[in-house]
């Protein structure tokens, strides 16, 4: 059972640790495209029609993919002060409630957003820009995200009573 719940842990934080490191290397279309729109824009007088859209576009998967993974070093807004004031036992039970808090949070969004990802791939949802492109490789990013905070969630709460099933 150790064994299944190590390879649970390890693996869902292993893969939020990827997608981590590949939202983050979106900054690498992201940045460029702006720069470009700026320059278009201000030195040619000349802007894209795809620029800033596209930048807007990749900057929500970017901010979604990289929460779970952030659950996990613990880089979300927090209460250290009041924490670490918390008798271990009491701590741990406030971690447990905030585990089971974000839990339901996720179940609720994921109940809510993949609708509106199914409905966008049905009706080719598109921006009604000049541009036009497709949303629904976007919108993907929001139950995908929150499917994956949710599983980290879970990953978490193992951790906080099982004692850290990874191996030493």
């Amino acid at each position: 059972m150790m064994r299944l719940l190590y390879l649970y842990v390890h693996g869902i934080t292993t893969l939020n640790r990827w997608l981590f490191w590949l939202a983050a290397a979106l900054m690498l279309l992201i940045v460029p495209s702006m720069m470009a729109e700026v320059i278009s824009r201000y030195v040619f007088h000349a802007p894209t029609v795809w620029g800033m859209e596209f930048a807007v576009l990749l900057f929500g998967p970017y901010f979604l993919l990289g929460g779970p993974y952030l659950l996990h070093v613990g880089g979300h807004v927090n209460m250290d002060l009041v924490r670490a004031r918390m008798r271990p036992r009491t701590g741990r039970w406030v971690d447990t409630f905030n585990q089971l808090i974000i839990l339901f949070f996720c179940v609720v969004m994921l109940y809510f957003a993949t609708p509106l990802v199914v409905q966008a791939i049905e009706y080719r949802e598109t921006t009604f820009s000049a541009w036009n492109p497709p949303l629904w490789p976007y919108k993907v990013a929001v139950p995908l995200a929150f499917l994956l905070l949710g599983l980290q969630s879970l990953a978490e709460l193992i951790r906080l009573h099982a004692g850290d099933p990874e191996p030493a």
